[in-house]
């Protein structure tokens, strides 16, 4: 258990020190998301090795640009051969903006080869969210996401994909690049960016596409699977699509450098031939009476129809396109069909040779749509998808990096077409088309001063919601309220963190041997047992006012040490003067019978865990104590992370001996972290503490 230092604040809170938040780096990573959109300024991630102007050229200091106008643009360049063009310096460019050349301000070559730079710390593990925007932040790292659109592959093409996939995988990616799987379906959280290529492999090789596959596979798919077939087409495509948004926002908001997605996709369409036009999709074509005309689709109706789904899909691909763009991320759509020369197996469905290729045509382009608008390629009527696919790595081992400040500096919300051209014959250029500008409103808003930072306080408080370190078994809480004869009563809780390490090593906390001390007294010396056969994993004993020394040993069921602890402790004086607060209990209902018993029982055991469901109804206990005779006012608020005011909370008057108590059902948030300020005012004299805790899924 790592080690922590405690104080006490606002009224007899007792608090950690030594434990650090996580929020910073999600803040952090939503302000990337903010910040990728064209015209907004950022940092330039800085590359290694790097070159400008030429080879011979001194690497450049990062460049910070403040205004709002600000545009990057990442540009490929090869030659005719397709090989990476290494060699051109500022002058060889131009940057055109509605067709107004720019002058390019900041110019860097950017070079990734996938090997370690031995100028940064050795490439580690990812266990959790902090460590993938960790090493995705990394100069020297690539990223490659595998988008399996299972949804839009057929199972037979998926498995003859394969192969190439895989030795793709073994083949071209290089130790330090960051790879990950996801299916439309994936939730975006469970996407992991892994250097475990084996695990990529794994995913690879169990792929199996079910387009015009109806059986449900889930509860989801069950809601819809007796729809009509285009209905459930157009469920497909709304799934995958917005799968593909949500995961270029999530790449976008772990760095701001180049991404490469990898989706592998026969196309998409909201049209489907009238002989496979179903009523009910799951059942079949055995209530459709055009299921076996070959001719049902050569209509001039049809032909309208399959123009005006297709019209509406382009529409949808360049609102995909153009979230990615947003995001720096590039599509490469591969498509598993090889050389193909019809989209149906006319043995099976009998549709005339026309149409067929006209949904083949139609389905080919829009993964043209997806790969050219986003700087990616689109790897179609191709048996060896390898030399494709090796581009992908090419185009972002090398390529420059251009930045302007936009003469026009729009703030209309419309997109402008940017042009890069290079002033040589014998090579090509890619770069982004253009950008969305900021609207007025949101110029102002990135232009308005920052807000203040949040009160030390709630840092503080935050702080305890920090993730055990490695090695931690348990969750502990140590509490304060005034004792007898002007002495202070702590209360010990703990409670097993029972997290991966432990079950993976097949062990558990089965109690704690506590001993409490100062430098001239010893208050308490046992065994604090865990929970079970009437016992509480729990202790109070007094002690005097001032500093003192936990000394913690957890074991195991057969009382073998499994790790060790010490905690320096500051009990305050509930003697004093002043109006103050014993430290909050929070306890945890997970239904309303349980809140009953809870309110009902004046010694239930408080939680030491501040992570909690939205399912879960917190129940906070706390004493107030003021001097004289008139008791103090206790008011109690439920704050944002950023210490602002959401609600006033009742607070229930104590009754006898109990505590002040306030209820909170965490239903109506969303997940996120929240502070409880409990304050006490009598004669003008305040005291607060502030409770951090976590609502999870």
């Amino acid at each position: 258990m790592a080690s922590s230092r405690w104080r006490v604040r606002d009224g007899g809170g007792i608090r950690t020190l030594a434990q650090r938040s996580g929020g910073a780096a999600l803040a952090l990573a939503a302000a990337w998301v903010l910040l990728s959109g064209a015209g907004v300024p950022a940092q330039e991630p800085q590359a290694s090795p790097e070159r400008a102007g030429g080879a011979d050229a001194a690497p450049q200091t990062p460049v910070f640009r403040t205004g709002i106008n600000f545009v990057r643009v990442d540009a490929i360049v090869t030659d005719e051969d397709g090989n990476p063009v290494l060699d051109l310096t500022a002058d060889d460019f131009r940057v055109f903006e509605d067709d107004v050349e720019q002058t390019v301000e900041s110019f860097r070559l950017v070079e990734m080869t996938g090997v370690p730079d031995p100028a940064l710390p050795p490439p580690s593990s990812i266990r959790n969210d902090y460590d993938q925007e960790r090493e995705a932040a990394r100069t020297d790292s690539r990223i490659f996401v595998f988008f399996l659109d299972d949804y839009h592959v057929r199972r037979e093409n998926g498995i003859r994909m394969r192969r190439d996939l895989v030795e793709f995988v073994e083949t071209q990616l290089r130790p330090t690049d960051l790879v990950g799987v996801m299916y439309p379906l994936t939730p975006i959280m469970d996407m992991r960016l892994t250097r475990n290529h084996d695990q990529i492999v794994r995913a690879l090789e169990a792929f199996e596409g079910v387009k015009y596959d109806y059986r449900p596979r889930n509860m989801y798919e069950h809601v819809y699977a007796n729809f009509p077939t285009q209905t459930v087409e157009i469920i497909r495509n709304d799934v995958s699509l917005s799968a593909l948004k949500a995961l270029a926002i999530h790449l976008g908001g772990l760095r701001e450098g180049r991404k490469s997605v990898i989706v592998l996709s026969e196309g998409y369409s909201n049209y489907v031939p009238p002989q496979l036009r179903n009523i009910d999709a799951l059942a079949g074509g055995f209530f459709n009476p055009q299921r076996y005309d070959p001719l049902a689709g050569e209509s001039r109706m049809e032909e309208t129809q399959q123009f005006f789904e297709m019209s509406y899909m382009r529409s949808e691909l360049v609102y995909t396109a153009d979230v990615a763009n947003r995001n720096n991320t590039s599509f490469y759509m591969v498509d598993p069909r090889g050389l193909a020369t019809g989209e149906f197996d006319s043995s099976q469905v009998p549709i005339d040779m026309r149409t067929d290729y006209r949904m083949l045509r139609e389905l080919q382009d829009t993964l043209h749509v997806l790969a050219e608008e986003t700087d990616g390629r689109a790897i179609v009527n191709r048996n060896d998808l390898l030399p494709g696919l090796s581009q992908i790595v090419a185009d972002q081992s090398g390529y420059y990096l251009l930045g302007y400040t936009s003469s026009a500096a729009p703030t209309d919300g419309e997109f402008h077409e940017i042009e890069v051209e290079v002033l040589r014959d014998d090579v090509r250029v890619r770069a982004r088309k253009g950008y969305y500008a900021l609207t007025a409103e949101n110029a102002a808003r990135m232009l308005a001063p920052p807000k203040p930072e949040p009160p030390r306080a709630v840092d503080t408080a935050l702080a305890t919601l920090a993730e055990p370190r490695r090695g931690r078994y348990v969750r502990t809480w140590v509490g304060a309220r005034r004792g007898d004869g002007g002495r202070t009563e702590l209360t010990f809780v703990w409670e097993p963190i029972g997290g991966d390490q432990a079950r993976r090593r097949q062990e558990s906390a089965s109690q704690v041997m506590l001993m409490a001390m100062s430098d001239s007294s010893a208050y308490f010396r046992g065994e604090v047992p865990g929970r079970g056969r009437g016992r509480m994993p729990r202790v109070s004993f007094d002690v005097d006012p001032g500093a003192l020394e936990l000394n913690i040993g957890i074991e195991d069921e057969y009382g073998d040490l499994l790790d060790r602890d010490i905690d320096e402790l500051l009990a305050p004086d509930f003697t004093a003067p002043d109006v103050a607060l014993s430290t909050p209990q929070v306890l945890r209902a997970r239904n309303a019978l349980e809140m009953r018993g809870l309110i009902a029982d004046a010694d239930a055991l408080p939680t030491a865990s501040r992570f909690f469901r939205r399912t879960d109804q917190l129940l906070f206990r706390v004493e107030a104590y003021a001097p004289g005779d008139v008791p103090p006012r206790v008011r109690a608020r439920l704050l944002s992370r950023e210490g602002t005011a959401m609600m006033e909370l009742p607070v229930a008057a104590p009754e006898g001996e109990r505590p002040h108590e306030v209820l909170l059902q965490l239903s109506p948030f969303p997940r996120g972290d929240y502070l409880m300020e409990l304050s006490a005012e009598a004669g003008g004299e305040t005291a607060s503490t502030l409770v951090a805790f976590r609502v999870q899924p």
